[in-house]
């Protein structure tokens, strides 16, 4: 952007400081805060002017900052608490899952086997889904060994009741 010399002039003031040691003051801390030397110092009369006039809700640079800095305390800490949190539900809903799956596991079980509903949903939904698509599906990792068991129990005692089938593309829903 070109500015008109004119312009310019109109903008400018001459600013004489007592010393050469606070002229160079005065950059160091303008280049501190990465701004010009001009923004500097009109930041700083403009604060010093809103004191002295003392305008309501008007905050410093410095005031500001602190500010800046409280609340990059905060969202570190809830950013620290949403990791528990998440590391809680986590470990929560492997031993729901752990729950659910045992009286798939145990061959002696006695009671009554609750089949997982979004399982069962997920047939009736579908038609037709492959294995690893029922696994993703029910957010189970193929590593978690005893969870999938535990589905391919349950789909093998829906097979049992004639509520489910396998085919050659996967498990259908016969219910």
């Amino acid at each position: 952007m070109v500015i008109k010399d004119k312009d310019l002039k109109k903008r400018s003031i001459y600013v004489y400081l007592p010393t050469v040691e606070m002229v160079r003051s005065w950059k160091k801390l303008a280049a501190k805060s990465n701004i010009s030397l001009s923004k500097f110092v009109a930041d700083h009369v403009e604060n010093s002017l809103a004191k002295e006039e003392n305008k309501k809700g008007y905050q410093t640079r410095a005031e500001l900052i602190l500010i800046l800095e409280e609340k990059d305390e905060q969202i570190e800490e809830l950013t620290k608490e949403n990791r528990m949190l998440r590391r809680l539900s986590d470990n929560l809903d492997k031993e729901l899952g752990r729950y659910r799956a045992r009286p798939f596991l145990e061959e002696e079980f006695s009671g009554i086997r609750k089949y997982d509903e979004e399982l069962v949903q997920l047939l009736k939904e579908r038609g037709t889904i492959d294995s690893d698509h029922i696994l993703r599906e029910l957010r189970i990792s193929p590593k978690r060994t005893e969870h999938v068991k535990a589905v391919y129990a349950q789909l093998e005692n829906l097979r049992k009741f004639g509520l489910a089938r396998p085919t050659s593309r996967g498990w259908q829903w016969h219910g």
